[in-house]
């Protein structure tokens, strides 16, 4: 999460507004900077806030609200609003008045919708509007050039807007998970500097071949999709560390995938597979592999040479007989599972 900069403790001497709890209103100067009442069971943000030009930071979290004032917009100073864990249905266009908005956080509510004014707010670094029903996007979200952190997690979206190729600045977290779409844009390509992307719990049949392009990412999470094959170009994410595959549709692995020389944690578990690739075993930063639920009926000799390997999985498949790396793997302390 990013530095929010929460003002400190409230100037002395400073009344207290009746309708606000203790130590919630914060004041720089006898200027009110920041409004801090998460949890406090407010039903509406007091008309009082309307008066208050300079605050730059409101945190409301988990209260009872459900709507959100249009005069929010007078707030031109605002920098930090969240709004996560509430009951509010719409966002007011007014919003997008807000130009030094920075983090939004609206997770956690009953929002169907995003209004066309939330891509005025050209600051934006962080958004979050995760845990809703959100079907859909309006035009514009690449206006955004600012952000940085992205959570679309848990709605309802049909698609993903090839837009999302148009956010330069996208470093940290793009978190898609728990939708519904089918595919994703080949301009996802395109966040070439985006960290940790998380697409799991979807219904995606194919990742795109500019998936290639991302290269600074250093976790990728797929799981509980519809993968039936990943495509070469996955072997170009040099700087990975984590792949989650679980629960897809995978018989077998691109041999490309040894091209994953930074990985260190690889789940397959609950995949059709029917053979791992000669290449795992340039997998040399590998420390976990989880296997468990598969179909495999050998596995490469070469597991054993894997340096780092300090955990092998393989719980729940039948082989035939105990495959040749287990022995000389457990004896230099790596835990193996059968």
């Amino acid at each position: 999460m990013p530095d929010l900069g929460v003002p400190g403790p409230p100037d002395l001497g400073v009344p207290e507004p009746r309708w606000a709890p203790p130590g919630a209103v914060r004041f720089v100067g006898g200027a009110p900077v920041a409004l801090v009442a998460p949890g406090a069971g407010l039903p509406s943000l007091p008309a009082a806030v309307a008066d208050m030009a300079t605050l730059r930071h409101i945190d409301l979290d988990g209260n009872a609200l459900t709507a959100l004032p249009g005069w929010i917009g007078r707030l031109e100073r605002l920098r930090v609003l969240l709004l996560y864990g509430n009951r509010i249905a719409t966002l007011p266009p007014e919003l997008g008045r807000l130009a030094s908005l920075e983090h939004l956080s609206a997770g956690r509510n009953a929002l169907t919708a995003v209004p066309d004014a939330l891509w005025r707010l050209s600051r934006l670094r962080s958004l979050n509007l995760a845990e809703n029903e959100i079907a859909g996007l309006p035009p514009g979200l690449g206006r955004l050039r600012e952000l940085r952190m992205l959570d679309l997690g848990h709605n309802r979206l049909r698609e993903v807007p090839a837009e999302i190729g148009d956010l330069p600045r996208l470093t940290d977290y793009l978190y898609l998970s728990d939708n519904g779409f089918t595919s994703v844009p080949a301009s996802l390509g395109r966040l070439d500097r985006l960290g940790y992307l998380n697409l799991a719990e979807n219904r995606l049949t194919a990742l795109p071949e500019t998936i290639g392009g991302m290269t600074g990412l250093h976790e990728l999470r797929v799981h509980d999709n519809r993968l039936a094959a990943l495509p070469e170009a996955i072997g170009r994410l040099a700087g990975l560390r984590e792949l989650h595959l679980r629960n897809n549709r995978l018989t077998a692995l691109p041999e490309a995938i040894g091209g994953l020389r930074a990985l260190r944690h690889l789940d397959l578990r609950g995949n059709p597979l029917e053979r791992l690739p000669g290449s795992v075993v340039r997998l040399t930063e590998l420390t976990h592999l989880d296997l468990r639920s598969t179909p495999l009926a050998t596995l490469p000799d070469g597991l054993a040479e894997l340096p780092r390997l300090e955990k092998l999985d393989l719980r729940w498949i039948k082989f035939d007989e105990v495959p040749s790396c287990v022995r000389p793997l457990r004896e230099r302390g790596c835990v193996v599972l059968l």
